[in-house]
């Protein structure tokens, strides 16, 4: 047989030379097509698949061959490129979509123009808030002016994550996202809200508003649902105090300012930073430097908010974070040892007391309802895990014993009041005390120390003694070695904003107006800016100018203030 095969072809053997003819013609045939069907394959993939044509789609992938998916992969961190030229084509800025693309999916920015601003109604560490006509409808609304640096993006990511959380929340309780202002070639973005004509602080530093049993009721359930619906969505708010409370003339609560809010999960824990919620309301754990904390933290916090709306003043107003510990530990008592031991916090070596308090919160407020000291006394227990829930808060006693809560429909309705009225009222006395008693007896002036009584506002958010802030800042700060690290990222959250001394730092106080707007220009007084080029201390008797004469006191004065510039 191999020689038969091997041997050249005959007339002998022509018929079977002419089937071994047709089936090479037919090999060649169908590699011809395959080769066709694989080059007409990829001139489909590069313009994008295959083409509907007289309403059949025509495809000539070859059989058994795996069909390529389009289908974005959902582990990249990055939009398609097709969704990031949506947005730059609805009118996001570059900047936004490339970094926070997720964030604004499926919503269109409203200009700048279709809104007209009316007064400034709140400031805030990283934000002013303005209320303002929308010319559209005509509703008035609260226009917030997020500060970030559009050019790091940390910072845009930080500011991101305030409108991913708040597109996650929807509760009666909690403030809700109505839209955002932007432009492809603007630097800045504003988040628009309900206005709301009342803030908690506002109406609790008013001499004139005294809350009755049931109206504390109705808020403090107000209060605990929208923290409910929170902790339920895997949200912690970090920032809650009286002015991040809205109300509205129904008596609707709201919960406000997730600038400091952050997502967590309790089944899979990543550390946190300890440098959020406002002083007066920050539990003990994060004064000691806890990074690992949960739903304890926004408890603590309510219940302060609970005691201060029975006391009438705030329970527990430190100016500093060694004097805010000393006041809980005089409250609340002194941690056990076993505390110490299991907690294991940065801190605990350096602030743990050096006598023992006994708790006494039962004694202190003693003239509180009967049904709220157990609510009172849960909240504010210095273990974070004996907090329990803001569901059981609003199953506890307080709620379920006469008087009940009113309906929010019932309460008074009160003049717009905040807490930054609060602020101008009590600069505004503290300017009349300084100036008469400078005219009755021309002595120096000096600064009255503010005591703990109705019509004090609130420090600002995340604020201790100023002194202290700038002095952490100077020292932990001022080598930053990149920009980003001004910028903490979504996962963490740095409240310190810009270094001192980068040239983007931002004076919380003014804010220049954008032109933008349609309204006339607001004129805004811009404040002396604080300014630390100088050293923290004199200098040396050997360094710098020698020193002048003391020949007349004003001018010793003079001087002193020019040395400390």
């Amino acid at each position: 047989m191999g020689c038969v095969f091997g041997r050249p072809a005959s007339v002998k053997f022509s018929a079977g030379e002419t089937v071994s003819s047709e089936r090479e013609k037919a090999r060649e045939e169908r590699k011809e097509e395959l080769a066709a069907a694989a080059k007409a394959e990829v001139t489909e993939v590069q313009n994008g698949g295959n083409r509907k044509e007289g309403g059949e789609e025509k495809s000539t992938r070859p059989r058994g061959e795996r069909r390529r998916s389009s289908r974005p992969n959902p582990r990249l961190s990055n939009p398609p490129n097709h969704v990031h030229g949506e947005q730059l084509a609805a009118g996001w800025p570059s900047w936004l979509s490339k970094v926070a693309g997720e964030a604004i999916n499926g919503l269109t920015p409203r200009r700048a123009d279709t809104f007209e601003k009316l007064d400034k109604i709140g400031q805030g560490t990283y934000s002013n808030v303005y209320k303002a006509r929308d010319s559209l409808t005509g509703k008035i609304v609260a226009l917030k002016k997020v500060r970030f640096d559009n050019l790091e993006p940390e910072s845009v990511k930080f500011m991101a994550r305030e409108i991913l959380i708040l597109r996650r929340l929807d509760h009666p309780n909690v403030v809700k996202l109505e839209g955002l202002v932007t432009s492809r070639m603007s630097c800045s973005l504003y988040l628009v809200f309900q206005y709301m004509e009342h803030d908690l602080a506002g109406l609790a530093t008013s001499p004139s508003i005294k809350f009755t049993e049931p109206q504390v009721k109705c808020y403090m359930k107000q209060l605990f649902s929208g923290l409910e619906h929170c902790h339920n969505r895997r949200v912690l708010h970090r920032d809650i105090k009286g002015s991040n409370l809205l109300i509205d003339n129904e008596g609707i609560l709201k919960i406000a300012d997730f600038g400091l809010a952050s997502f967590f999960d309790p089944d899979h824990k990543h550390p946190m930073t300890s440098r959020v919620v406002t002083l007066w309301y920050r539990p003990p754990e994060l004064l000691l430097g806890a990074t690992d904390y949960g739903v304890g933290v926004d408890l603590w916090s309510a219940g302060c908010i609970l005691a201060e709306l029975l006391a009438g003043k705030p329970i527990l107003p430190g100016r500093t974070e060694v004097e805010q510990l000393h006041k809980i530990f005089k409250l609340c008592g002194s941690p056990s040892e076993d505390y110490w031991k299991k907690s294991k916090l940065p801190h605990a070596t350096i602030f743990k007391p050096q006598q023992s308090y006994k708790r006494c919160i039962s004694d202190v407020f003693k003239d509180f309802p009967a049904s709220s000291l157990p609510l009172v006394e849960t909240l504010l227990a210095i273990d974070p895990a004996e907090r329990q829930t803001a569901t059981a808060a609003l199953q506890s006693e307080f709620f379920t014993t006469k008087p009940y809560a009113c309906e929010p429909s019932s309460l008074p309705k009160y003049p717009p009041s905040k807490e930054m009225d609060a602020k101008l009222r009590d600069e505004e006395a503290r300017r009349l005390r300084a100036a008469g008693k400078a005219n009755a007896d021309g002595a120096k002036k000096s600064r009255t120390r503010d005591r703990g009584g109705r019509g004090i506002p609130v420090p600002e958010a995340n604020a201790e003694l100023q002194a202290n802030i700038d002095r952490r800042r100077l020292i932990t700060h001022a080598n930053a070695k990149s920009k980003s690290e001004k910028f903490p990222p979504p996962h963490q959250d740095g409240t310190l904003g810009y270094t001192l001394g980068s040239s983007h730092h931002m004076d919380p106080v003014f804010d220049p107006p954008d032109v933008s707007f349609s309204s006339t220009n607001l004129s805004y007084p811009k404040a002396n800016i604080q300014t630390w080029s100088g050293p923290l201390v004199e200098p040396a008797g050997g360094m710098g100018a020698p020193r002048r004469k003391k020949n007349v006191a004003g001018e010793s004065k003079s001087s002193k203030k020019d040395s400390k510039r």
